[in-house]
């Protein structure tokens, strides 16, 4: 019983420390990246997902608020950027497969993204969503940095939309390979594109475990559709809510 004041303590001194966060998920995505090895690589493994549900676990049992985890936790947010750039090395790789498909990635990028934004919006206005749920759900299929800044330029809350963004893309790692094979899209290029630009980084971590060509259409996808929605959602989208929420 004497040991469990002491462990309080050394929480409490440990929760003090910015390093916190940052350690603990290194950690977290650490075991679950040994968990989905060990469970081939099944997408309802995937590590993501299990990384966060244990850090949410642990700080609801140790009641850490998240700005104190996330004092930590902001240095690997800061590496989301670079991380993002360095998808360019693959796309280099396959320029020639990428250049020869212009046109058709083109037009399932600005498809799927519209569609992405549109559905998301339309669904939640009809269930009663206020405007801010519905700017805040409308870029959930970009990248967090980009996402989270068209949030805030719309009137959304960029946190509830970085939530948001992580959940489509855990679904997408998830689910993308068995919807696609349901539907009989069996090409490396469809696939790839399809989980970039619905599921953004996420889904390219996934595409990028079937086969480089498949993550090199998913990171362009994924880039094109950030681009696409940066550019085209702060334009239609008050425009579109304001609409159906007459």
């Amino acid at each position: 019983m004497s040991t469990l004041p002491k462990l309080d303590a050394i929480w409490v001194y440990l929760a003090a420390s910015p390093l916190l966060g940052l350690t603990l998920t290194i950690v977290a995505y650490l075991i679950a990246q040994f968990l989905y090895v060990r469970a081939r690589y099944n997408p309802l493994a995937n590590p993501v997902l299990i990384a966060i549900a244990a850090i949410v676990a642990l700080l609801t049992i140790t009641k850490t608020s998240y700005a104190t985890y996330f004092e930590g936790a902001q240095f690997v947010h800061f590496l989301l950027g670079p991380a993002t750039v360095s998808l360019a090395l693959p796309l280099y790789r396959n320029w020639d497969r990428l250049r020869r498909a212009a046109i058709p990635v083109m037009g399932g990028v600005i498809v799927g993204s519209l569609t992405g934004i549109f559905s998301a919006i339309v669904l939640a206005a009809l269930f009663g969503a206020p405007y801010q749920t519905l700017a805040s759900l409308a870029p959930k299929s970009a990248t967090t940095p980009i996402a989270m800044a068209v949030s805030s330029e719309l009137g959304g809350l960029p946190s509830l939309t970085a939530v948001l963004v992580i959940s489509t893309g855990i679904f997408g790692a998830v689910s993308a390979q068995s919807i696609l094979t349901v539907l009989r899209i069996n090409e490396p290029d469809v696939c790839g594109l399809a989980l970039g630009i619905a599921s953004h980084g996420i889904g390219t971590a996934r595409a990028f475990q079937v086969s480089e060509e498949m993550g090199a259409f998913a990171g362009l996808g994924m880039g094109l559709n950030g681009i696409f929605t940066a550019v085209i959602a702060p334009i239609v989208v008050p425009f579109v809510a304001h609409w159906l929420l007459r």
